[in-house]
C-alpha cells in the first residue's frame, strides 16, 4: 500500500473511532501525567506537551504543595525570605511559553503547586458571585455552579485548565455581547499573596475589587504580581445553548465576520482555506425549558486509542519526509467530512449526534476534554507525550476588528498562490476564527478583537525542517508584523512576541504595577522576562525553524537540507526558510 492510500485509510479509521463511539467504550484510557515530577535532588516542569518552545527542560531544587491560603502565604514568605525566584504552576500546566518557568539557576528556583489548593466554592446566591481557590479546575467550577443553578458564562474551549491558570493568561471562549469572552472580564475580585518587607513576614495577602488601582493588573497577570490565591467570578441564571454549524463556501468571509458575532452570542467560525469552506457557528441561549440535554465533545479534546493517534502522527511524519503535500490534503479533505458528520464532537444525546439544531446546559456546551479523565494506558489525548502521538505549533494571534478583513483578503492571496500548501494547517483546525470583547485588563484588549488560532506540525527533532513551513512563517509574520496583531498569552512561539511592549496602551501601567508588587522580581524569571517585555533573542543555527529567532541569514534555516531564508511571497517584509531544491536564493 502507498503512502497516499494508507494517510487515507487512518484517516478514515479515525473518523469512524469518532462516528461510532459505542464500538470503543470498553477502551480505558490514561489521565495526562502531573507537568510538575520531583525526585530527592531537583523538580523538573513540563507543559502538557512534554516540551516547551525550546525544549530546553525547566528546573527547580524543590516544590511546595499549599492546600490553603495560610499554607500559600507561607510558601511565598518562604521563597522571599530565602531569596529564592518562585514559580506557580498548576496540575494542568497547559501553558506553552515558559511562563511557568523559574529561574535558570535551580539552586535559586522554587516551585508552588496548586494541584492540591482546589477545596473552596463558595456560591453566594443572593449576588450570584462564586469564590474559589486558584488551583479549582474548570469542570470542577462549572459543574458546582450548575448545581446551584448558575451558569459561568465564559470561558476557554478546553477544560484542563485552573482558575487561577487561565485569567492569568487571559483564557477565553468567544463573544461580543455583555462582558464577552475572555473570563478575566468576568472577575469581581481576586485575593493574590505577594512579597512584603521583614516586618510584614516576607508576604502579605492582597483583597482586590474592580475599584482598587491594582485591579486591572492582577486579573490578567501572567503570574509575574505574585501569587492568585482566590478569584471572585459573576455568574448568571442556569441557560442552555442551542448550536447549528453550517459548512459553506469561503466567499465573502471577509464580509460577513462582523455580522455573525452580533447575531450570534457565542459565535466563531472555522476556516479550512485548502478546502475554500469557512464553517460558520450559530450558537445562542434559548429558554431553559427548550427541549435538549446535549453535550459538546470537541472530536480534537476525546479520547483516542494510542494506536490511531500514533498512526496519525507516523503518517504525518511520512508524508513530510517524502514531501507529499497531495497527501496532506487528502488528509484535511477526510478531516473535514469527518467534522462535518461528527458536528465537531456534537452529540444530541449525549452518545451521538442526530441532527441540527443540538441543544443543552451551558454547562455541557461550553468547554470539553473528555481525554482528561481517564484511567488506564489504551486511550488517551492526542498529544500526551509519553505515545508517539500528535505535536505541534499553535500560533495564535489577536486584530483590532476594524483590521481583519485585511488580513483575511492577504491570506486569501497567499492562498491562492497554491491552496494545497495550506493543507497542512487544515489537517488539524484550520484557522479558528473567535471573538473577545475590549477589556479594562492591562493586559487584555483595549478594543473589540478577533483572535485566529492555528496548529502546524511540529517535527520530532529541532532540526528538521518541515513542508511548506514558509506559509505558516508568513502567516505568523503577516499577523504579528504587518498588522500588528497582539500575541495569546499562554500560546505562541517565541516570535510573536517581539515588539509586545508597543502593542498594549496600558503595558506601562501593568509594568509599574509589577515594579510596585513585586520590585525584587521574585515572580519573574529569564523566561517569562522574554515573554513579557519581547526580548529578541541571539539568533543561531536552525533557530528559525523553531520559532524562536526570524531567519535574517540562509544558517538560521536549514540550509544543509536546502531550506534558505527568502522573502515573503505576499507579504514582502516577511523572512521565511523556504524550501528551494534547485537554486541558492541570491539574497535575503
Amino acid at each position: 500500500m502507498d503512502s497516499f492510500s494508507f494517510t487515507f485509510l487512518i484517516w478514515c479509521l479515525l473518523a469512524l473511532n469518532h462516528i461510532l463511539p459505542l464500538t470503543i467504550q470498553t477502551i480505558e484510557a490514561r489521565i495526562p501525567e502531573s507537568p510538575l515530577q520531583c525526585n530527592q535532588t531537583f523538580c523538573i516542569l513540563h507543559n502538557s506537551y512534554g516540551k516547551w518552545g525550546d525544549r530546553k527542560d525547566c528546573y527547580a531544587l524543590n516544590a511546595t504543595y499549599p492546600t490553603t491560603e495560610q499554607e500559600l502565604h507561607v510558601a511565598v514568605s518562604f521563597a522571599v525570605e530565602h531569596n529564592l525566584k518562585v514559580k506557580v504552576v498548576t496540575k494542568f500546566s497547559h501553558t506553552i511559553p515558559k511562563l511557568a518557568c523559574p529561574d535558570q539557576a535551580v539552586q535559586n528556583s522554587f516551585v508552588i503547586s496548586t494541584e492540591r489548593y482546589n477545596r473552596q466554592i463558595q456560591i453566594d446566591v443572593a449576588n450570584s458571585i462564586v469564590t474559589v481557590d486558584a488551583g479549582v479546575g474548570l469542570r470542577q467550577l462549572i459543574d458546582a455552579v450548575e448545581a446551584s443553578g448558575f451558569s459561568l458564562v465564559a470561558s476557554p474551549y478546553w477544560e484542563g485548565v485552573t482558575i487561577g491558570g487561565l485569567i492569568s493568561t487571559g483564557a477565553h471562549g468567544s463573544s461580543w455581547w455583555e462582558k464577552g469572552g475572555s473570563v478575566h472580564d468576568h472577575v469581581v475580585g481576586l485575593s493574590i499573596v505577594v512579597p512584603a518587607s521583614k516586618s510584614e513576614g516576607y508576604a502579605k495577602i492582597l483583597r482586590l475589587e474592580a475599584h482598587d488601582p491594582l485591579f486591572n493588573a492582577a486579573k490578567a497577570s501572567l503570574g509575574v504580581l505574585g501569587a492568585i490565591s482566590k478569584v471572585t467570578l459573576r455568574v448568571e441564571p442556569s441557560f442552555k445553548r442551542s448550536i447549528t454549524y453550517n459548512f459553506t463556501s469561503d466567499v465573502g468571509l471577509e464580509d460577513l465576520y462582523v455580522d455573525h458575532a452580533k447575531k450570534y452570542e457565542f459565535a466563531d467560525i472555522t476556516w479550512y482555506p485548502s478546502q475554500h469552506t469557512a464553517v460558520y457557528r450559530y450558537d445562542s441561549r434559548v429558554p431553559l425549558n427548550t427541549s435538549g440535554n446535549a453535550v459538546f465533545d470537541f472530536i480534537g479534546f476525546q479520547n483516542n486509542p494510542t494506536s490511531i493517534s500514533e498512526a496519525v502522527r507516523a503518517t504525518e511524519s511520512l508524508l513530510e519526509k517524502t514531501r507529499n503535500t497531495h497527501g496532506k490534503c487528502l488528509t484535511a479533505a477526510a478531516t473535514l467530512a469527518f467534522k462535518k458528520a461528527t458536528a465537531n464532537g456534537l452529540k444530541n444525546n449525549g452518545i451521538l449526534f442526530t441532527g441540527y439544531p443540538v441543544i443543552g446546559y451551558q454547562s455541557k456546551m461550553q468547554t470539553s476534554g473528555s481525554c482528561l479523565y481517564s484511567q488506564s494506558l489504551l486511550t488517551s489525548c492526542a498529544w500526551d507525550p509519553r505515545i508517539k502521538g500528535l505535536s505541534f505549533y499553535e500560533s495564535t494571534a489577536i486584530f483590532p476588528a476594524s483590521i481583519f478583513r485585511d488580513f483575511i483578503l492577504d491570506v486569501k492571496k497567499l492562498r491562492d498562490l497554491n491552496p494545497e500548501h495550506f493543507c497542512g494547517v487544515d489537517n488539524y483546525n484550520g484557522i479558528l476564527i473567535r471573538y473577545i470583547k475590549g477589556s479594562d485588563a492591562y493586559l487584555g484588549q483595549s478594543e473589540d478583537s478577533i483572535v485566529i488560532d492555528f496548529n502546524y506540525y511540529r517535527a520530532k527533532e529541532a532540526s528538521t525542517p518541515r513542508l511548506n513551513q514558509d506559509i505558516w512563517e508568513e502567516l505568523e509574520q503577516m499577523a504579528f508584523f504587518k498588522y500588528g496583531a497582539k500575541p495569546h498569552w499562554g500560546k505562541n512561539r517565541n516570535i510573536a512576541f517581539l515588539g509586545v511592549d508597543k502593542k498594549y496602551p496600558n503595558y506601562n501601567k501593568f509594568i509599574e504595577a509589577k515594579q510596585q508588587l513585586d520590585p525584587q522580581n521574585v515572580f519573574s524569571s529569564n523566561w517569562s522576562d522574554e515573554i513579557l517585555f519581547g526580548k529578541e533573542l541571539e539568533k543561531s543555527d536552525g533557530c528559525a525553524l523553531e520559532g524562536l529567532c526570524i531567519c535574517s541569514e540562509h544558517r538560521h534555516c536549514s540550509p544543509q537540507n536546502n531550506y534558505y531564508c527568502s522573502q515573503g511571497l505576499v507579504y514582502k517584509d516577511a523572512r521565511v526558510c523556504r524550501y528551494s531544491k534547485s537554486s541558492l536564493p541570491s539574497s535575503v
